[in-house]
């Protein structure tokens, strides 16, 4: 289990931040006390207590809990939870059906909710890092209360370190701690997981040690992301910044080079067949000549995924599909 997990509060009492629609005369936190919980959106920046809340509410109201993920649910997954739900229904239960990143949700899976949010069947909370006023349909959204959450404040992220330092048994100075604190920028997340990774290699921790955490950490995960982002808007300086900053960060090029073999089938597919050539190609060439040389064949590749139109089709298709067979 990791940091995060472990150090997740269990009740309100618990819980930092977010004053402004958690606050004691708040129309949220006297929702929670009336156990009269409406349908709602989550909408804020990562790390900031989106899941632990509703996790929170469904504790304190005694709801039972059904969670789902946009990315990797479908269909099948989705009913199953709906069967589950009726059963309650039945026996006067009420449940809650959290889904995290609904955004990434279409139209017809957005759609599909709204039969049983109106019958109550389920109490729907969702949870977006996206506008919802963008990414979420109407239908849906005028059944839903949107709640805006925001990036904790520094003396709230020392204040989640100073409980978790207890539960890892490490010694960190308070110098590291005001590093970690400003640099996981207000997302209690990043914070908890440079602790966690760091606390594996050492018992006492600096602002060094901080440092090469967040580094290995962040590097990996979040500048990948940002490079396919940026490939996808077609933004070639942004790109590039993230490419260059993961190779001088000794990233593995043929890491990114296998994310450009995966970006040509699922984000630009048919509407150029000759993407995939080109990534397998930089693939290849990174893989023959190394670093540093290898450094202007993937930059080649991405400016080239950059350059061209986008279509999701190819990924599209085949999740429906998989639902279909469900």
């Amino acid at each position: 289990m990791t940091l995060g997990e472990i150090m997740r509060p269990k009740n309100i009492e618990d819980f930092y931040g977010q004053e402004k629609i958690l606050g004691k005369n708040s129309l949220l936190r006297k929702a929670i006390e009336s156990d009269n919980i409406p349908s709602m959106i989550f909408y804020g920046p990562p790390g900031t207590g989106k899941t632990t809340l509703a996790k929170i509410i469904a504790n304190k109201t005694k709801l039972h809990f059904e969670e789902l993920s946009a990315t990797n649910s479908g269909v099948k997954d989705f009913r199953l939870i709906i069967e589950r739900a009726k059963v309650n229904k039945r026996l006067k239960e009420r449940t809650i059906l959290f889904i995290d990143e609904i955004h990434r949700w279409n139209k017809k899976q957005q759609d599909g909710l709204l039969p049983y949010i109106e019958d109550g069947t389920i109490i729907l909370i969702g949870a977006t890092t996206e506008n919802p006023n963008f990414e979420i349909n109407k239908a849906l959204l005028s059944r839903c209360r949107i709640f805006v959450f925001e990036k904790l404040e520094e003396n709230e992220i020392k204040n989640i370190i100073q409980k978790a330092i207890l539960k890892k048994e490490v010694k960190i100075n308070s110098e590291a701690i005001n590093v970690l604190s400003k640099i996981s920028n207000g997302d209690a997340r990043i914070a908890l997981n440079v602790l966690d990774y760091a606390s594996c290699f050492y018992k006492r921790i600096g602002e060094e040690e901080v440092k090469e955490a967040f580094q290995k950490q962040m590097y990996e995960h979040n500048y990948i992301s940002a490079l396919i982002e940026a490939m996808r808007e077609g933004d070639e300086k942004k790109a590039i910044f993230y490419l260059v900053s993961m190779l001088e960060a000794g990233e593995d090029p043929l890491y990114i080079a296998r994310r450009l073999v995966v970006f040509a089938s699922e984000d630009i597919g048919l509407q150029n067949s000759l993407a995939l050539n080109q990534a397998i190609d930089v693939f290849n060439a990174c893989h023959y000549v190394g670093m540093p040389e290898c450094r202007f064949n993937l930059m080649q590749g991405v400016v080239y995924m950059c350059r061209n139109k986008k279509s999701r089709t190819l990924f599209d298709t085949y999740e429906e599909t998989k639902d279909k067979l469900s």
